[in-house]
């Protein structure tokens, strides 16, 4: 059974950091291209950061670069999103995605950036 367990969000003030985990089971996850993404109240789902199956190539969204960095340990079967300078904006669901030939998503965390 596939599955991706976020974990990590919560409440944060602005300026604030916090670090999502999400550990993949069910599937080959060294395989697999790996990202976040994040939905707030009445915005489409946007992608935040994207990394390689072996950790050599990422990617971010204009919004996010500078402030937030994803990383990958394939032994830990884990993503993670490093989140620095935490902004309002930045309020939202985020959602683990794995992505080769098939697509998986975990339930999210909420990440709440508020004085």
């Amino acid at each position: 059974q596939v599955q991706l367990v976020e974990s990590g969000g919560g409440l944060v003030q602005p300026g604030g950091s916090l670090t999502l985990s999400c550990v993949a089971s069910g599937f080959t996850f060294s395989m697999y291209g790996m990202s976040w993404y994040r939905q707030a109240p009445g915005k489409e789902r946007e992608l935040v950061a994207g990394i390689g199956s072996a950790g050599r190539w990422t990617d971010y969204a204009d919004s996010v670069k500078g402030r937030f960095t994803i990383s990958r340990d394939n032994a830990k079967r884990t993503v993670y999103l490093q989140m620095n300078g935490l902004k309002p904006e930045d309020t939202a669901v985020y959602y683990c995605n794995a992505k080769s030939r098939d697509n998986y998503w975990g339930q999210g965390t909420q990440v709440t950036v508020s004085s």
